[in-house]
């Protein structure tokens, strides 16, 4: 994407560039916001009111196919092909350029290192060369203010209870708006979104994983087998499905088998197994999540995160919002998985002067949650 090299001088590493200019309205400040924490590289330009402008992301579902699950090697060398077709796309389909934008914004922290670091780099190399404020997001953040940007009336759906359930994370926050959440727990092992790719792969459903499953289910008894719902009654707001995959495991070719080659399932058993396990992982979320609305007296709960798009999921939670008499808010399905727009939250920090500096580093993984 060729970037704009204009006569402004450039902003010494380690100090923020200049403040946003206050002379744009509402209407007009648009921002650049960049993800590419995980297998997603992702692009959008968004205005302060939600407007998305323009956005493009490209998937790299059949590179990692074969494998079974994302190749971190593979994730970044693919974004780094992609980052820049992906931006100028964004950028052309949003009639803009470089000197349009107020800010430019990227998800710095959690993910994949190599993944993450296309992104930051790509955004550093243009708010430099277009000297434009660098805003660093919080993907985990981001997903929850998905559900925000649901909302049609533009109404605050803080505070609340906030759940990510995804690939790699599935976490509690309480969160008194999008940038100050509290910590409440999260899972100990497996991400239930990585439980399902690895059920999906167990039983050569293909890849995504969470998808297959889910199909799967849709065709099975949930009470054909009774898996476990760990750590659902143990007082803590954490999660685990380590154990749940190695019961899953057990239940297709029993304790000690390795070799899943030459095993062979009817389809109903198929449909019987993906069916339990998921209801497994839904009453675990649900029940947990019942749990941190009770005792913190909050009557609004978001969901946002890959697996927030499963149909089951979706439905046993509105059956515990309409039983329990909360609000229940989950992202939109296209802004489930991994994308830009999501980025908006970006808006929030730039209100409060969070802006970061071209030393900008990426964040791979994080201390309880943050």
């Amino acid at each position: 994407m060729p970037v704009s090299t204009d006569s402004h001088p450039e902003s010494p590493s380690g100090s923020p560039l200049d403040p946003p200019s206050e002379s744009l309205s509402a209407g007009n400040e648009i921002l650049l916001a960049i993800e590419s924490t995980c297998d997603e590289t992702a692009a959008a330009v968004v205005t302060r009111d939600g407007r998305v402008l323009g956005e493009c992301i490209a998937t790299q579902e059949k590179l990692h196919e074969r494998f079974g699950g994302v190749v971190p090697e593979i994730a970044a060398r693919a974004h780094l092909e992609r980052i820049l077709p992906v931006i100028d796309t964004a950028m052309t389909q949003a009639g803009v350029q470089g000197e349009d934008l107020q800010a430019i914004a990227v998800a710095d922290r959690p993910g994949l290192a190599g993944s993450l670091l296309v992104g930051v780099v790509a955004a550093k190399s243009l708010a430099l060369a277009w000297q434009k404020p660098l805003v660093a997001i919080n993907h985990l953040h981001a997903h929850l203010y998905a559900c925000q940007l649901s909302q049609p009336s533009g109404e605050s759906v803080y505070p609340a209870i906030g759940l990510i359930v995804s690939g790699g994370h599935t976490t509690l926050y309480l969160c008194e708006d999008p940038i100050n959440l509290q910590y409440l727990g999260g899972t100990i092992d497996d991400a239930a979104g990585e439980a399902f790719d690895k059920v999906a792969a167990m039983l050569s459903l293909g890849f995504p994983g969470g998808v297959e499953v889910s199909r799967w289910a849709t065709r099975g008894n949930a009470k054909a087998y009774d898996f476990p719902r760990s750590k659902l009654h143990d007082g803590s707001f954490d999660f685990s499905f380590s154990g749940l995959k190695t019961a899953v495991r057990y239940a297709i070719v029993g304790p000690g088998r390795q070799d899943f080659s030459s095993l062979e399932l009817d389809d109903s058993t198929k449909a019987d197994v993906c069916a339990s396990f998921e209801a497994a992982v839904v009453d675990t979320l649900v029940g947990k999540s019942r749990k941190a609305i009770r005792q913190h007296g909050v009557k609004r709960l978001l969901i946002g995160g890959g697996v927030a798009a499963n149909g089951r999921l979706r439905r046993d939670f509105a059956a515990a919002a309409e039983q329990d008499g909360f609000q229940l808010v989950i992202a939109p399905p296209e802004l489930c998985t991994d994308n830009a727009v999501m980025g908006a939250i970006a808006w929030k920090q730039i209100d409060r002067g969070q802006f970061a500096t071209l030393d900008l580093d990426i964040t791979p993984g994080l201390q309880r949650g943050f």
